[in-house]
């Protein structure tokens, strides 16, 4: 299944878009099931999704959050309060900004107890306590870790979830959740998810604008020999579905088709 692209001139109408996917999916999990299992990740979606899930008049009122179970594609080993916390973002963009009355959906947060080092450094860690913090992540996933939507953003060097270039965890098949002390982009410490989760899920949506996304979209929809992590999601083959949410500048002068969603 090839990856669709999606594309507008404005950021408003890409954060729109992106917020009438959200509830596409959302109604149709929640024809057969209880919850909407959703994994976001980090970046500038924290303020597509304010934007498109709060500011929205005719989106936010259809957002069941009280039947939302929200997961993180990876998180950085620091405390939920701190700057770099992908949880700490969501809390800042989304749940900080819903009104009184709303039932707030379940979010699903590394264990704080767990933490070992400062700010996500090497220095002072523990390997095993990170290991743990993945395993317990890990153990909180839906039954047979399948999402009904995973979010994701591409990092300009073709990255996605804390999954780099080159690195071993491309190839982890036993680990849902993988912990890294290695990140080339900081901090070094993070959890993940892995591959296997990447292919059950339903829905993949990655959120990319700017024309600085330009050259690695161009490595990503047009060097079919690529093996960067974001052009493996688009390859992957299990029946997940892959869209692309980007502004009309992030694929200028790229051999990709697109439409309006």
């Amino acid at each position: 299944m090839s990856a669709k692209v999606y594309s507008h001139a404005k950021h408003d109408d890409v954060a729109n878009a992106v917020g009438k996917h959200i509830l596409k999916i959302q109604d149709e999990s929640l024809k057969s099931s209880s919850t909407f299992k959703i994994a976001l990740s980090g970046g500038s979606l924290g303020k597509v999704l304010k934007q498109c899930l709060i500011d929205n008049s005719t989106i936010a009122p259809n957002v069941q959050w009280d039947k939302w179970e929200v997961y993180f594609s990876d998180e950085r080993l620091v405390p939920l309060d701190h700057p770099d916390s992908n949880y700490g973002l969501f809390n800042e963009m989304v749940l900080s900004n819903l009104p009184a009355s709303t039932t707030k959906p379940k979010v699903k947060t590394i264990d704080e107890s767990l933490l070992t080092g400062k700010d996500g450094q090497v220095e002072s860690s523990s390997l095993l306590k990170d290991q743990e913090i993945a395993k317990s992540y890990e153990a909180s996933l839906p039954e047979n870790a399948k999402f009904d939507l995973i979010l994701l953003g591409c990092g300009p060097d073709g990255h996605t979830c804390s999954l780099f270039p080159e690195h071993k965890l491309l190839q982890e098949r036993n680990e849902f959740i993988s912990s890294i002390n290695d990140s080339p982009k900081p901090p070094p410490r993070r959890i993940t998810f892995t591959f296997p989760v990447l292919e059950r899920a339903t829905s993949i949506a990655f959120v990319a604008e700017g024309a600085g996304k330009a050259p690695i979209l161009e490595e990503i929809f047009t060097n079919k020999s690529s093996k960067l992590p974001s052009k493996l999601v688009n390859d992957l083959d299990t029946g997940v579905e892959v869209l692309w949410f980007v502004d009309d500048s992030a694929i200028e002068g790229i051999n990709v088709i697109s439409s309006k969603y």
